[in-house]
C-alpha cells in the first residue's frame, strides 16, 4: 500500500512540476517533458523528505518571526535547488522559483485532499 502511495505521489509531483512550467514562463523542462518531470519530482520529492524537515526545525526562529512567511521562501529555495540536480530542469529567478514552487504546493495539498 505505502508503495502505491508513493508512486501516486510522485506522478501528481511531476504533473505539479510540468502545471507549474506550463503556467510560469521562468521555468523549464529540457529534453522530453515527462522523463525530465519525473526525474524532478523524483529529486523534489527526496529534497523534501529529507532536507526540508531538518532546515524546517533550524528555521523555526525565522518563521516565528515572520509569521510563517519564510517557508514559503524555504520552499522556493528547494525548488529552485532541485534545477541544480536536474541538468535539464532550470529555473530563471527566484521569483519564477516562488511562484513554481507555490502551483507545486496548491496541487500537493489537493492531492493530500483526495487521497
Amino acid at each position: 500500500m505505502f508503495i502505491i502511495k508513493a508512486l501516486v505521489r510522485w506522478i501528481v509531483l511531476s504533473a505539479a512540476v510540468v502545471l507549474a512550467e506550463m503556467i510560469i514562463p521562468g521555468i523549464h523542462l529540457g529534453g522530453t517533458v515527462w522523463v525530465t518531470a519525473l526525474a524532478v519530482g523524483l529529486v523534489l520529492g527526496l529534497i523534501n523528505a529529507f532536507i526540508k524537515p531538518v532546515l524546517d526545525i533550524l528555521t523555526i526562529p525565522v518563521n516565528l518571526i515572520t509569521l510563517g512567511l519564510f517557508g514559503f521562501i524555504l520552499n522556493a529555495l528547494l525548488f529552485w535547488a532541485t534545477a541544480y540536480f536536474v541538468p535539464a530542469f532550470t529555473i530563471s529567478g527566484f521569483l519564477a522559483a516562488l511562484l513554481g514552487s507555490l502551483v507545486v504546493a496548491i496541487v500537493m495539498w489537493i492531492e493530500h485532499l483526495v487521497f
